[in-house]
């Protein structure tokens, strides 16, 4: 993730999920707020009723890695977090349905730049 951090600290992520703007998948659910920075953040939410610590880590990787993938289309200074449904069959997801759900969810939230034209400054 080289135009991407990540986002750790409690307050991002209340303020996350307070005041961003959210966007439903099936099995994710996004939410975006825009910063003043030239960067974006990533933050991956999944709660522990969702399978135990392998079957989470496993999708924080396929988030990670498919984001990381995709980056560059993504517009610059936003807070994005994407949030695991509870309910979800963890063992079932792979990663080509990751990928499709995340691109949907960026589409459809109007962050996705369409000839990668814009690029990002890890000034910050």
């Amino acid at each position: 993730m080289k135009k991407t951090v990540m986002l750790k600290k409690k307050y991002e992520f209340k303020m996350l999920f307070s005041r961003g703007k959210i966007f439903y998948g099936t099995n994710l659910t996004m939410y975006i707020f825009k910063n003043k920075l030239n960067v974006n953040k990533l933050g991956i939410a999944i709660g522990k009723k969702s399978g135990k610590a392998v079957d989470r880590n496993r999708i924080k990787r396929l988030i990670k890695e498919n984001y990381r993938i995709i980056e560059d289309g993504v517009k610059c200074g936003y807070h994005i977090l994407f949030s695991v449904n509870k309910k979800c069959q963890i063992e079932k997801i792979d990663f080509y349905f990751v990928e499709k759900e995340m691109k949907r969810l960026i589409k459809k939230s109007e962050i996705w730049l369409e000839g990668h034209e814009k690029t990002c400054n890890k000034d910050n």
